[in-house]
């Protein structure tokens, strides 16, 4: 007498069911696991000619279409191997690196970023995502909050970084992504004067002398930078910005952008990176280790 659902003696639908869903979950998971290697694979060693793939090994490339005209992209690719700006303290692999020249430029450790395009990240439209509200005059700062231009930003060591000049906003997800802060200017050259004419060796009788060339001047500019919200203290009741991360003297050496009214996605990892490096490197205190 067989039991209801029983195949044979030994197998029934309830366990096949089971079987068949275990065949499938493994191979989900291998699946899973060969597309996550589409991007940083394979893993790159200390070791020289040593490529580290895992298993599952790397999936078939497959073709992206990139909106907005940017071009087809193809994961996984060849890449070139990247040259660290960084001297490993000690020969053994796996030693700890240490910046080469300013650390805080160096993009490594917790300054180091991605090489993404250089180019700004787009809206559905195909709009520059990230703008300053002077080109956005459908924004505004609420009314119960603080308007952060025209206040000093300081560094972790209290002192003026520059002066808030305007805010930068997401149009997709509508918040402030950056602010801009304008330096302090710099002293006033003195007037350049434009070389004098050599005087001819005989005048001519009834001649009239040339008139001297008036003074050339030029006029300082406040230079501006991005710096990122996320990094931003506000302190409502003193009117000022705070950013613990860096130091007053840092500001000058933040990335600049290359357009003054758009930042591309390079540019956004560049200066993100130079406020995070200087949360380990802005003071020599901050690397030592606290025991």
């Amino acid at each position: 007498m067989s039991s209801t659902g029983a195949i044979t003696g030994y197998f029934d639908v309830a366990q096949i069911v089971l079987y068949a869903f275990w065949i499938f979950f493994a191979g989900l998971i291998i699946y899973l696991r060969r597309e996550d290697k589409r991007e940083g694979y394979p893993l790159e060693s200390d070791r020289l000619h040593v490529k580290v793939v895992g298993f599952p090994g790397l999936p078939e490339p497959k073709s992206f279409v990139m909106p907005h005209g940017g071009g087809t992209r193809y994961a996984p690719r060849e890449e070139a191997r990247e040259v660290v700006n960084a001297t490993p303290i000690a020969p053994w692999p796996g030693a700890p690196l240490e910046p080469n020249g300013d650390p805080m430029l160096a993009g490594v450790g917790p300054g180091s970023y991605a090489h993404r395009p250089d180019v700004p990240d787009l809206t559905f439209e195909g709009t520059p995502k990230i703008i300053p509200m002077r080109l956005a005059p459908d924004y505004a700062v609420a009314h119960q909050d603080l308007d952060p231009r025209g206040l000093p930003v300081l560094g972790a060591d209290d002192v003026v970084g520059g002066t808030v000049k305007d805010i930068w906003v997401d149009q997709s997800e509508p918040q402030i992504r950056y602010l801009e802060v304008a330096l302090p200017l710099a002293a006033a050259p003195e007037p350049v004067s434009a070389p004098l004419a050599a005087a001819p060796a005989e005048a001519e009788e009834g001649a009239e002398a040339a008139p001297a060339p008036a003074p050339v001047c030029h006029t300082p500019v406040a230079e501006t930078v991005l710096l990122p919200m996320n990094f931003v203290r506000v302190n409502r009741k003193a009117r000022k910005l705070k950013v613990n991360a860096i130091l007053g003297r840092h500001f000058a050496k933040v990335p600049r952008l290359a357009q003054p009214n758009q930042v591309t996605l390079l540019e956004e990892d560049k200066i993100s990176a130079y406020y995070a490096g200087g949360t380990l490197y802005a003071k020599a205190g901050r690397a030592d280790p606290w025991m």
